[in-house]
């Protein structure tokens, strides 16, 4: 197996952006969690007081020979409305905000070459791309929520945009 290479994306809740996410081929694995914020170990309870500055994340980790970073990254952008601020659907705050957490310059650069088509496209997009911080791992019982409970997103559906 080739060497896999990791992602960061929010798009409101974690458990939708994880949904479509980790059904991408070459995912190897998904993460919910927590990042680009201040408090040391934050838990559930502390991000949904929005006090902690990090939002709700998922972590990829992919093959490279099988996907790309800039797939990724499209699906993202064709999950969720990047035109919200601070929120996705019902849910409102900080930590629902559409962010690209890059982990390199390559992909910082993937992320602004695509919100410029987008917006190009009439879209205005609030998504913010930010160098990535430290991801905290949300609780277990976060983890793969839509397999556990065998429910489905509500605030995240695919929308072709590019």
């Amino acid at each position: 197996m080739s060497k896999s290479s990791k992602a960061i994306f929010a798009s409101g809740c974690f458990w939708g952006t994880e949904y479509y996410l980790q059904r991408a081929p070459g995912v190897i694995k998904t993460t919910v969690g927590y990042t680009g914020g201040h408090t040391e170990t934050p838990t559930y309870t502390d991000v949904c007081s929005g006090a902690t500055g990090h939002a709700e994340a998922v972590e990829v980790e992919y093959d490279p020979s099988v996907t790309s970073y800039e797939d990724l990254a499209r699906l993202f952008f064709e999950t969720h409305d990047p035109t919200q601020v601070n929120r996705q659907g019902p849910d409102i705050g900080t930590q629902y905000r559409s962010a690209v957490f890059y982990l390199d310059e390559e992909q910082k650069e993937v992320a602004k070459r695509l919100i410029e088509s987008l917006e190009m496209l009439g879209y205005d997009v609030a998504t913010e791309v930010t160098k990535a911080s430290r991801f905290w791992p949300a609780e277990g019982y976060h983890q793969r929520y839509y397999d556990q409970t065998g429910r489905q997103p509500y605030c995240h559906a695919y929308k072709k945009r590019f």
